[in-house]
């Protein structure tokens, strides 16, 4: 691996959807996916429930730990997600 792939950096992230419903998922960029998602382009999940609140992102070294701590958010109940941001 170079150094410019191991640069790259991770992001965890929550949108809260227009229907108050949750969204978790990863991206190496944040900004793109936003965009992404508000143009119907993101995961089907989130396919006209926008607009969406980003209300939670963590850093992660690689998308190895980020899908690992996307998987530990996503198996936590809601109250546990709302108290990530809350």
């Amino acid at each position: 691996m170079n150094d410019e792939a191991a640069a790259v950096h991770w992001t965890v992230y929550m949108l809260e959807c227009a229907d108050k419903t949750l969204y978790t998922g990863i991206t190496n960029d944040l900004d793109r996916r936003m965009a992404e998602h508000e143009a119907g382009k993101g995961a089907r999940y989130t396919k006209g429930r926008g607009p969406f609140r980003l209300v939670y992102q963590e850093t992660c070294a690689g998308r190895a730990e980020a899908s690992r701590r996307e998987t530990a958010i996503k198996l936590l109940s809601r109250a546990k997600k709302l108290r990530l941001f809350s």
